[in-house]
């Protein structure tokens, strides 16, 4: 029962992790290219915020809680699954971090644009761009992630 109860919130973070993530780059990425700071400021807003409260408690609670289902099942960290499953995670965490950082520039040019009325800076869409490519990885590696706890290939 322990083990079972420990997938199943594993399954559940995953999910809120991927589904926050891809929600939010879908928002993000359509009201982005409105150019409209109007527009573009309380999505960037409500992104940011997402990321704080589902993405980062996801992102910590997903290799614990996978550690201790291997613990619980006896499963080393380099049984092969395992171990491109962490790398992959590992790779979309790199790639997350910048886009955090990102996230709350964007927000703050946004923010000062609408407050000012002009239109969105070159330096927004610039932070666009990079945020846009390293989705990109992130995402292809969730996928594979995803493919590799259910397949569980040797």
């Amino acid at each position: 029962m322990e083990y079972l109860v420990a997938k199943w919130l594993h399954v559940l973070s995953s999910t809120l992790l991927f589904g926050t993530g891809l929600g939010s780059a879908y928002y993000m990425f359509f009201a982005s290219r409105t150019r409209d700071p109007r527009a573009v400021a309380p999505v960037v807003r409500l992104v940011v915020r997402a990321d704080g409260w589902f993405t980062t408690t996801t992102i910590v609670f997903q290799p614990l809680s996978g550690l201790y289902m291997m613990h619980l099942v006896g499963l080393p960290l380099s049984t092969p699954w395992i171990a491109w499953s962490f790398a992959l995670y590992f790779l979309a965490g790199a790639c997350w971090l910048p886009v955090v950082w990102m996230q709350i520039r964007m927000r703050e040019l946004a923010e000062r644009a609408v407050r000012e009325g002009t239109p969105l800076p070159p330096l927004y869409f610039r932070y666009f761009r990079y945020w846009t490519m390293l989705g990109f990885p992130a995402f292809f590696a969730f996928v594979a992630v995803f493919w590799l706890m259910v397949a569980k290939p040797a």
